[in-house]
Formats: structure tokens, C-alpha cells, sequence
């Protein structure tokens, strides 16, 4: 099974172990509370009925033109402010439900919107996510070479480090803020700015609701309006940093695949190749058979390989696999080692995959390591053949 493939079963495997355990959590923490208090409401609920009076119809009345009335408790919704407001929380996806549209058309212009702002604004915070990180790259790699360190070069381990520190830091200030112009505790309001900038966006704390500050406290209302946009794209410059990273291995293992593919197709050229070199030089017949059938799979599992192996260039190889085999068969000196065979210095390498086909001395492990050692020992005798064919 591929890499990548692998790599999503694991993945879907671990988030659905995630939810049975978040759920298990969950249950423990809440079911209990939630019980109790459903309890009291009911029993609440009675002595209501009882004191006025009311039938159950009557309490579902009113009850439902007290939810009408919740909304309205803030002020009004859907003036400017309010509509702007709301216009953040459709394209941000934070949604917290404190107001809906009402009428069909505020329902199917709210779809549309939703449709063009969402991946619009998706964008627009990767992109500046983008620009921030590279910017704080520079930074550090500026402070770096002003305090004369010895490494400037910015690691990931860098980045990761600002990105957190930064996402702590906006937290915390939202949470000084909120709690101080909605009268929350600092938990709370803290609580409040993780959900909004993480876009879950429950609804249970919305700020701007208090008041009427949406039509009274144009300074609160800006800021808040700020806040939002601000913090989400430093959240948005941490997950680019962070998960998109992890997102790309998959197509770094495609690529890796499409390599190997084309390497086997390589070598199957080049065991043609060997072969016709085999029909012109009968004094390595079967030597060279062997050679291409023991040396392929060895390097193939990454067991080990032959440092006589004729490379093209010195460049460090960034994997193992597309730089092992050499361009051209016929031109390699996997022929040139197994002369070596047929005159007794070392046994078959076909009865020990993990044996080399040259002299021990030469063999390297490589385990998948991408420094590669390079043989330039020719035989003389054999390259005069190779001229000649």
C-alpha cells in the first residue's frame, strides 16, 4: 500500500478514535449537569402554571415570544452595524446564530453571499497568512545576523515558536477587552475569543449584545469588528505555518511515487539494454543477469547498495530511490564489478540479497540515507569490449 494511502487510513482511524474519546469526555463532564438542570426547569415550569394560572398552551406562548424577544434585547440587528456584523460571522463561517434572516429573500441572498464570501475569504487569510510569515521570517533572520548569531538561517522550529506566542498574545488581549465592556470573567471572555477565532462559534457568549452597544458604542463596535478580522489571520498565518505543511506530505509521497514508476520503467529499459550487451559478450553471460536481478531489489528496500555504482554527477540526492540507478545501463559499472564474479574474489551475490555484488570493502549501507559514495574503479579489459560493441 502507498505511503500516502497509509497516511489517510491512519488519519481517518485517528479521528475517529479522537471523537469516541472527546465524546466520552464530554459525557462525563456534562450529562450529569445537564440532567440537573432540566429537573429544576421542569419543576420551575409548574410552579409558574400553578402561580398564573397558565395551561400548557399558554406557557408554550409564551415561551415562544420569549425567544422572539431575545434578539431584540440587544437592540437592532439588522441596521448597518448589525448587518455588517452579521455579514462577518456568514464569510468568516463563525456563525453564531444570535440573528437569521427572516424573509425568504434574506434567506437566498444569505446563500449566495455565503457561497461567494466564504472561499473568497479563505483565500484572503491564507494569502495574508502567507505574507506574515514571510515577513516574520525576515525579522528573525535580521535580529539573528544583528546579534551576530551563529546560525541565522530561521528554522521551522522558529516559525512554529512566534506563531504560538502570537496566537496566545491575541487571546489574551481580546479576553481583557471583552471582559472588561461585557462584564465577564476573564475565563470567559477568553473562552469567548477561542471560539470566535477558531470559528466554531457556538452562540452561548456573543459580544455587542449588551446595551445596544451596536447603535451606542461605535468605538466598541469598531474594535470588536477589528479584532475579529485581525485574529483570525494571525490564527490563519499559524495553521499555514503549521497544517498545511502536514497537508502537502501526501502530495510529496505522490510525487515520490510517480518517480519510482518511472524509475522501474528506466530499468526495464536498461535490463534490455544489458541484455544485448550480454548477446555481445559472452564472457560475461549471466554475470550481468545477475547483477540487474540482485542489485534492483537491494535498492529498492532500501537494504543496501553498491558504492561501484556509476553515478551522474557529485549533487546531494534528495531521496534514494529516483538517483540510484544510473541514466544508462549500458554505461554503468554494474557490468564492471561482476567480472569480479566470474574470476572468484566474491560468491554469488544472488544467494544473499544483502550481499554486494563488489568487493566488501566497497559496500555502503545507506538505510535510506541521501549521501551516496561514487567507485571509479574500471576495468580496463571490459571497457575495451563496451567500446567495441
Amino acid at each position: 500500500m502507498k505511503r500516502h494511502n497509509v497516511r489517510t487510513l491512519a488519519l481517518i482511524i485517528c479521528t475517529i478514535v479522537y471523537l469516541l474519546f472527546g465524546a466520552a469526555i464530554f459525557d462525563a463532564l456534562e450529562s450529569q449537569l445537564e440532567t440537573t438542570q432540566s429537573t429544576k426547569l421542569q419543576q420551575r415550569k409548574r410552579e409558574l402554571m400553578t402561580k398564573y394560572n397558565l395551561t400548557e398552551d399558554n406557557f408554550d406562548e409564551l415561551e415562544w415570544v420569549l425567544l422572539q424577544l431575545e434578539p431584540h434585547k440587544a437592540g437592532l440587528q439588522w441596521k448597518f452595524a448589525g448587518s455588517f456584523y452579521f455579514a462577518i460571522t456568514v464569510i468568516t463561517t463563525i456563525g453564531y446564530g444570535h440573528a437569521a434572516p427572516s424573509t425568504d429573500g434574506g434567506k437566498v441572498f444569505c446563500m449566495f453571499y455565503a457561497v461567494l464570501g466564504i472561499p473568497l475569504t479563505l483565500v484572503m487569510f491564507q494569502s495574508l497568512g502567507e505574507r506574515i510569515n514571510t515577513f516574520v521570517r525576515y525579522l528573525l533572520y535580521r535580529i539573528k545576523k544583528l546579534l551576530r548569531m551563529h546560525k541565522t538561517e530561521v528554522s521551522m522550529a522558529n516559525m512554529v515558536s512566534i506563531g504560538f506566542l502570537s496566537c496566545v498574545s491575541i487571546l489574551g488581549i481580546g479576553a481583557a477587552a471583552f471582559s472588561h465592556y461585557e462584564d465577564w470573567s476573564f475565563f470567559q471572555a477568553y473562552y469567548y475569543c477561542f471560539i470566535t477565532l477558531t470559528t466554531i462559534g457556538f452562540g452561548d457568549y456573543v459580544a455587542l449584545q449588551k446595551d445596544q452597544a451596536l447603535q451606542n458604542n461605535p468605538k466598541y463596535v469598531a474594535f470588536s469588528f477589528f479584532y475579529i478580522l485581525i485574529g483570525l489571520t494571525v490564527i490563519g498565518a499559524f495553521l499555514n505555518l503549521v497544517v498545511l505543511r502536514f497537508m502537502t506530505l501526501n502530495t510529496e509521497d505522490e510525487r515520490q511515487d510517480a518517480e519510482c514508476q518511472a524509475l522501474l520503467s528506466q530499468n526495464m529499459q536498461g535490463h534490455k539494454t544489458c541484455a544485448r550487451v550480454n548477446s555481445a559478450t559472452s564472457g560475461l553471460e549471466g554475470s550481468v543477469r545477475r547483477g540487474l536481478f540482485c542489485v534492483y531489489p537491494e535498492m529498492l528496500h532500501f537494504q543496501s547498495m553498491c558504492t561501484c555504482l556509476c553515478y551522474k554527477g557529485q549533487e546531494k540526492v534528495p531521496y534514494c530511490i529516483p538517483m540510484i540507478f544510473p541514466r544508462d545501463w549500458s554505461s554503468s559499472n554494474v557490468a564492471v564489478e561482476q567480472e569480479e564474479d566470474l574470476s572468484g574474489h566474491v560468491p554469488n551475490p544472488c544467494t544473499n540479497m544483502h550481499m554486494c555484488s563488489c568487493s566488501v570493502q566497497h559496500r555502503s549501507m545507506i538505510s535510506g540515507t541521501p549521501t551516496v559514495s561514487y567507485h571509479h574503479t574500471v576495468n580496463r579489459v571490459l571497457l575495451k569490449r563496451r567500446r567495441s560493441i
